[in-house]
């Protein structure tokens, strides 16, 4: 028999972005940064995974592909979103998909792969993991947004997702989930429809009675 903590799970939240949320964190964020939000937003990847470099993205074959979390290929497709985003970007690095323009010159030894010390202020350089963290933090304090990591984006796009098609196999494809298991604590959406359907069913009925 399993002791009782052994067979204990805790439940993973998941976390809805409000609309007015999502307004104040894109006038909290750098011009500069725009895309890779916008890009997190479309797509749902993990932060790691947002470190795209244009060789893990193949416009003929409309999918970009990287190695995400326990070495797992992640596809995500190129929608009419996604090329939007990414077009204009072409030209601003050889190697990385995302940069931001130094806002100051630094001393140092500036390193064109964005891993030196230095920096010449409006040139572009690569945004990095621990960059792309720390800007977070700063958007998320100056957008006064609460209790939402850059982690609940994924879960922000699932929510959606699922309202729009009602398909868990589809979220499932969307996030790169191994098991379906993980893709079901979004199905509390589903149990809403089911709800509204009810409902909707419920005030139709009593209409018809009126009518009568």
């Amino acid at each position: 028999m399993k002791s009782r903590c052994a067979s204990y799970q805790p439940k993973e939240r998941v976390r809805e972005l409000k609309a007015t949320e999502g307004a104040a964190i894109e006038l909290a964020t750098r011009s500069d940064y725009l895309p890779i939000f916008d890009f997190v937003r479309a797509t749902g990847l993990r932060l790691e995974e947002c470190i795209l470099r244009w060789s893990e993205v193949d416009w003929q074959t409309g999918w970009i592909t990287k190695t995400g979390k326990g070495g797992r290929l992640v596809k995500t497709a190129i929608t009419s979103t996604v090329r939007d985003i990414l077009l204009p970007l072409r030209g601003d690095h050889p190697k990385f998909v995302f940069t931001y323009q130094a806002a100051r010159t630094r001393t140092g030894k500036a390193s064109y792969k964005g891993d030196g010390e230095g920096r010449n202020k409006g040139d572009r350089y690569p945004i990095t993991y621990s960059g792309l963290k720390t800007q977070w933090k700063k958007i998320r304090a100056k957008a006064k947004v609460e209790d939402f990591r850059f982690h609940d984006f994924r879960h922000d796009l699932a929510t959606k997702l699922l309202r729009k098609t009602g398909n868990l196999k589809t979220v499932q494809k969307a996030l790169s989930h191994a098991d379906i298991k993980t893709t079901t604590r979004y199905a509390h959406v589903l149990d809403e429809e089911v709800a509204e359907a009810l409902g909707s069913l419920s005030r139709a009925k009593k209409a018809q009675r009126k009518n009568k």
